[in-house]
């Protein structure tokens, strides 16, 4: 198999195949090193490029392929077919300016609950959010859905520092009848 490497290619595949982060990506740039260069000056087969790198025909193919099509640049994975998110920029920080305001008195909660941010998300926004996509979208913007518990408003902090001050009694122990306690 034969790849004609364009001039500085095998030098900048050497370098990228170096700093690459991860097998997948180093293989992709040994893959068309191997096709235009072989090893140790040999030209090699698909199935000898393959066996070398521990990886499929098809692996080979599809990259010595892509250098032949787009150069260097073809080297580089394709954005995946993602989806773009629903809420922008400026609504994502809207969003957060919310959340961290947090609810108004006068609902007495202390915190959002998700069901509350997937209303605030569907009446300010006009965005469909399911409740597991709100925890998701929390989880991207930096925030947890677990928050600690909010103090009861019948909590008396002077109470509880007096109870935890108060002595303990200390408890009758339960004798068990022993044949040496036993009357």
């Amino acid at each position: 198999m034969r790849v004609t490497l364009s001039d500085g290619d095998g030098l900048k595949l050497r370098q990228l195949a170096a700093g690459a982060k991860g097998a997948l990506a180093r293989d992709r740039f040994r893959v068309v090193l191997l096709a235009g260069e072989g090893l140790e000056k040999v030209e090699q087969t698909r199935e000898q490029i393959a066996t070398t790198l521990g990886r499929s025909r098809q692996f080979v193919d599809e990259w010595t392929g892509r250098y032949r099509r787009e150069g260097l640049a073809g080297l580089t994975p394709k954005p995946s077919g993602r989806r773009p998110p629903r809420l922008d920029a400026s609504q994502r920080e809207e969003l957060c300016r919310l959340i961290d305001s947090g609810p108004p008195a006068a609902s007495g909660r202390s915190v959002y609950f998700g069901r509350d941010i997937q209303e605030i998300i569907g009446q300010r926004f006009g965005k469909l959010y399911s409740l597991n996509g709100v925890y998701a979208l929390l989880h991207r913007l930096g925030y947890s859905h677990l928050v600690p518990r909010p103090r009861h408003r019948k909590d008396d902090p002077e109470a509880r520092e007096a109870f935890k001050k108060r002595p303990s009694t200390p408890s009758r122990k339960w004798k068990r009848p022993t044949p040496a306690n036993a009357s």
